[in-house]
């Protein structure tokens, strides 16, 4: 028995050997040298063409499928305000307010006599009918917490995560669905998956060589090719399609870089296209060994779990790094947390206290072809990047713009509200004054005090006009 397997299981070995020696050869000429080169075939770009236009087709079936059996298709309310608010003033609202719940004999006789009525200058009990207003629209429609979930697409793209299972309205759209499934988990996840370990190694194993190197240009010089050529790698293990607009304005040495935070591969998708420090907090495990690597050969900012809250020191930090003009950019995401690619929200004022250019960089993500969004708080890390390369692509625009410097009569927080105002525009986002801390802290106090010392500065503001008059 045992001589007459011998023939079948050294035929399997030799086809095994061989799938390996090809499936390498394919990656190696493919992927991996043309990410060395930061060179393209253009097969992703078409890739994506075809993508686009199979949805477009199931689009048409699942709209026709939907009419035939009645079905709900769409939801009727979108993550845009569901309820419609004109942007006017807290003076203004209150003024309109107490003008419908006043009496008009009242008002008119004492407009035309004595100005503004004694009861203006005072505390009025129709003012609580605004802050009940505000308080149930917060509730009914949350800025904040509708930043921590999806972006919700209104035609599927054939993956069972959007909300709708839209591949049971009809067969061929069935069909379909299981033929992605096949493509996305028995051919994509497997490549992306290689592509994903030769990246990261490759990384680990290069910068801790090029550590030993003494400081000087060949130094910088081989860190810069390898980090491009292994985050180029990492970003074919997602077949990210990406576009950068604006290139003359990337980030130069000695500068800041910040960025709307959508996803932990932001960081990716910028250094495929240009090295920078990294700024964070010191991990263990795989995380740490990565970052323990990277250091020796390029100047990354790492903090220990202590040093992390301590304002100064971290200031200290990025002040000495930024400089050196040799040094690299510092890549900072000062929202804090992941949002939902569809807003920015509050910008931390910590890297604008320093006297350097910053370089504001906007991020767009097309949530057609994946959800590029981290919650954080549903999915952890593991899971999130399976989700990732389970996915069809991930698709993304990039718009470098222009450098710009804090001026002389603004704060940091207001520096920092500027530059958040600018990547908001640029990217198409939803500019929010919000605090991203909200996602799992309450809201804090200074908040609260604003709208009261707001309140009150009315109330003694028409007071002191009474008193003039």
């Amino acid at each position: 028995m045992g001589p007459s397997l011998s023939p079948f299981n050294n035929l399997l070995c030799m086809l095994l050997g061989i799938s390996f020696t090809v499936w390498f050869t394919l990656l190696l000429v493919f992927i991996i040298v043309p990410a060395i080169f930061g060179v393209s075939f253009g097969i992703r770009r078409l890739y994506m063409k075809t993508l686009l236009k199979v949805f477009e087709w199931a689009t048409v079936r699942m709209e026709r499928g939907a009419k035939e059996k009645n079905h709900l298709l769409y939801r009727p309310c979108s993550l845009n305000s569901i309820i419609a608010k004109e942007p006017t003033s807290l003076e203004d609202e209150l003024k309109e307010i107490r003008r419908n719940c006043s009496s008009p004999e009242l008002e008119g006789s004492a407009s035309t006599i004595t100005g503004p009525s004694p009861s203006s200058s005072e505390f009025e009990m129709s003012d609580t009918f605004y802050f009940c207003r505000r308080g149930i629209e917060s509730i009914v429609d949350d800025e904040v917490t509708k930043c921590f979930s999806a972006e919700e697409l209104e035609s599927w793209n054939l993956l069972t995560r959007s909300n709708y299972n839209f591949n049971h309205i009809s067969s061929r759209l069935t069909v379909l669905w299981g033929l992605g499934v096949v493509i996305r988990y028995g051919f994509l996840l497997p490549l992306r998956l290689t592509l994903a370990i030769t990246g990261v190694g490759l990384l680990v194993v290069l910068t801790a060589m090029i550590g030993f190197l003494p400081n000087g240009r060949m130094k910088n010089f081989l860190s810069e090719k390898v980090h491009l050529m292994c985050y180029r790698i990492c970003v074919r293990a997602l077949t990210a399609i990406i576009t950068y607009h604006h290139s003359e304005n990337k980030p130069k040495n000695g500068g800041i870089c910040v960025a709307n935070h959508t996803s932990p591969i932001d960081v990716i998708i910028l250094a495929s296209d240009g090295c920078y420090a990294m700024v964070g907090q010191i991990h263990g495990g795989l995380m740490g060994l990565i970052q323990r690597s990277m250091v020796k050969a390029c100047p990354h900012i790492w903090f220990e779990r202590s040093e992390v809250k301590d304002r100064l020191l971290v200031a200290k930090r990025l002040s000495d790094h930024v400089k050196d003009k040799s040094k690299l950019p510092i890549l900072i995401f000062p929202e804090g947390t992941c949002i939902n690619n569809t807003s920015v929200m509050m910008f931390k004022k910590g890297s604008f206290e320093i006297a350097s250019t910053v370089y504001p960089v906007a991020i767009k993500y097309d949530p057609r072809f994946g959800e590029a969004f981290w919650n954080s708080s549903k999915f952890g890390m593991v899971n999130y990047l399976l989700r990732m390369m389970s996915s069809w692509a991930i698709v993304c625009s990039v718009w470098y713009l222009p450098p710009m410097n804090r001026q002389e009569d603004e704060d940091a927080m207001q520096f920092a509200n500027r530059v958040k105002a600018a990547i908001a525009r640029q990217g198409g986002l939803v500019d929010l004054l919000w605090d991203g801390g909200l996602k799992r802290g309450k809201v804090k106090d200074n908040f609260k005090e604003e709208q009261q010392k707001l309140y009150s500065k009315i109330l003694v503001g028409t007071q002191e006009v009474r008193s003039r008059s």
